[in-house]
Protein backbone atom coordinates (compact mmCIF):
# COMPACT_ATOMS: atom_id res chain seq x y z
CA UNK A 1 0.00 0.00 0.00
CA UNK A 2 1.25 3.33 -0.76
CA UNK A 3 1.46 6.62 1.39
CA UNK A 4 -0.78 8.53 2.00
CA UNK A 5 -1.35 12.09 0.25
CA UNK A 6 -1.69 14.82 2.67
CA UNK A 7 -2.03 17.59 0.16
CA UNK A 8 -3.20 17.56 -3.79
CA UNK A 9 -1.75 19.44 -6.15
CA UNK A 10 -4.93 21.38 -6.85
CA UNK A 11 -4.60 22.95 -2.69
CA UNK A 12 -0.72 23.13 -3.20
CA UNK A 13 -1.54 25.65 -6.32
CA UNK A 14 -4.62 27.48 -5.09
CA UNK A 15 -2.53 27.86 -1.23
CA UNK A 16 -0.31 29.47 -4.19
CA UNK A 17 -2.79 31.57 -5.74
CA UNK A 18 -3.30 33.39 -2.57
CA UNK A 19 0.49 34.32 -1.79
CA UNK A 20 1.71 35.09 -5.08
CA UNK A 21 0.51 38.58 -7.28
CA UNK A 22 -1.10 37.18 -10.23
CA UNK A 23 -0.81 39.08 -13.76
CA UNK A 24 -3.64 39.76 -15.77
CA UNK A 25 -2.87 39.21 -19.42
CA UNK A 26 -3.18 42.19 -20.67
CA UNK A 27 -1.12 43.91 -17.48
CA UNK A 28 1.32 41.48 -18.50
CA UNK A 29 1.46 42.34 -22.08
CA UNK A 30 2.39 45.87 -21.50
CA UNK A 31 5.38 44.89 -19.42
CA UNK A 32 6.72 43.12 -22.50
CA UNK A 33 9.95 44.42 -23.43
CA UNK A 34 10.40 46.29 -20.26
CA UNK A 35 14.11 46.27 -19.09
CA UNK A 36 12.82 45.85 -15.20
CA UNK A 37 10.78 42.98 -16.21
CA UNK A 38 11.80 39.27 -16.90
CA UNK A 39 9.31 36.96 -18.23
CA UNK A 40 10.61 33.23 -17.10
CA UNK A 41 8.92 30.25 -18.82
CA UNK A 42 8.82 27.33 -16.76
CA UNK A 43 7.55 24.68 -18.90
CA UNK A 44 9.69 21.61 -20.87
CA UNK A 45 11.81 22.72 -23.81
CA UNK A 46 9.47 19.91 -26.13
CA UNK A 47 6.53 22.39 -25.21
CA UNK A 48 8.85 25.75 -26.07
CA UNK A 49 9.97 23.99 -28.98
CA UNK A 50 6.32 23.12 -30.16
CA UNK A 51 4.43 26.57 -28.88
CA UNK A 52 6.88 29.11 -29.03
CA UNK A 53 7.39 31.63 -25.49
CA UNK A 54 7.13 34.93 -24.75
CA UNK A 55 9.41 37.76 -26.51
CA UNK A 56 12.20 37.72 -24.65
CA UNK A 57 11.82 35.27 -21.60
CA UNK A 58 14.05 33.11 -19.62
CA UNK A 59 13.62 29.28 -20.46
CA UNK A 60 14.29 27.99 -16.45
CA UNK A 61 13.67 24.30 -16.58
CA UNK A 62 11.12 23.67 -13.15
CA UNK A 63 13.98 21.12 -11.98
CA UNK A 64 16.03 23.80 -11.66
CA UNK A 65 14.36 26.79 -10.31
CA UNK A 66 15.59 26.46 -6.84
CA UNK A 67 19.48 26.15 -8.15
CA UNK A 68 19.35 28.85 -10.62
CA UNK A 69 17.94 31.52 -8.00
CA UNK A 70 20.03 30.28 -4.80
CA UNK A 71 23.54 32.62 -5.14
CA UNK A 72 24.77 29.83 -2.72
CA UNK A 73 23.85 27.08 -5.57
CA UNK A 74 26.60 26.37 -8.34
CA UNK A 75 23.79 26.78 -10.49
CA UNK A 76 23.12 30.07 -9.70
CA UNK A 77 22.23 32.18 -12.79
CA UNK A 78 23.46 35.80 -12.55
CA UNK A 79 19.70 37.13 -14.19
CA UNK A 80 17.89 35.48 -11.20
CA UNK A 81 20.32 38.25 -8.84
CA UNK A 82 19.09 41.17 -11.03
CA UNK A 83 16.50 43.71 -9.45
CA UNK A 84 13.82 42.94 -11.56
CA UNK A 85 10.44 42.01 -11.39
CA UNK A 86 10.08 38.27 -12.45
CA UNK A 87 6.76 37.01 -14.07
CA UNK A 88 6.28 32.92 -14.28
CA UNK A 89 4.48 31.52 -17.04
CA UNK A 90 3.80 27.89 -18.20
CA UNK A 91 1.21 26.32 -19.98
CA UNK A 92 -1.99 26.85 -18.30
CA UNK A 93 -0.54 28.65 -14.88
CA UNK A 94 0.24 25.61 -12.38
CA UNK A 95 3.36 25.25 -12.44
CA UNK A 96 4.17 29.04 -12.69
CA UNK A 97 1.39 28.93 -9.31
CA UNK A 98 3.92 26.85 -7.66
CA UNK A 99 7.58 28.56 -9.24
CA UNK A 100 6.64 31.78 -7.90
CA UNK A 101 5.50 31.23 -4.62
CA UNK A 102 8.74 28.87 -4.63
CA UNK A 103 10.87 31.97 -5.79
CA UNK A 104 9.02 34.33 -3.05
CA UNK A 105 9.91 32.05 -0.20
CA UNK A 106 13.00 31.73 -0.99
CA UNK A 107 13.38 35.93 -1.00
CA UNK A 108 13.09 36.62 -4.77
CA UNK A 109 10.82 39.88 -4.93
CA UNK A 110 9.09 40.59 -6.73
CA UNK A 111 7.62 37.73 -8.41
CA UNK A 112 4.59 36.92 -10.05
CA UNK A 113 2.84 34.63 -12.45
CA UNK A 114 0.77 34.63 -15.30
CA UNK A 115 -2.78 34.04 -15.00
CA UNK A 116 -4.01 31.44 -17.43
CA UNK A 117 -0.46 30.81 -18.78
CA UNK A 118 0.58 31.05 -22.23
CA UNK A 119 -2.59 28.72 -23.62
CA UNK A 120 -4.74 32.35 -22.45
CA UNK A 121 -1.87 34.55 -23.79
CA UNK A 122 -2.30 33.19 -27.11
CA UNK A 123 -5.72 32.71 -26.95
CA UNK A 124 -6.05 36.32 -26.30
CA UNK A 125 -3.54 37.36 -28.96
CA UNK A 126 -0.46 37.65 -27.05
CA UNK A 127 3.08 38.04 -29.43
CA UNK A 128 5.18 34.37 -29.42
CA UNK A 129 8.54 33.81 -30.72
CA UNK A 130 9.95 30.95 -31.92
CA UNK A 131 13.66 30.00 -31.21
CA UNK A 132 15.59 28.23 -34.13
CA UNK A 133 17.41 25.10 -32.30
Amino acid sequence: MGAKQIKTVESMVAEANKEVRILGIEEAKAMVGNDDVTFVDVRDVREIAKTGRIPGARHVPRGMLEFWIDPASPYFKDFFGEDKTFVFYCAASWRSALSAKTAQDMGLTPVAHLEGGLGAWIKAGGEVEKKDG
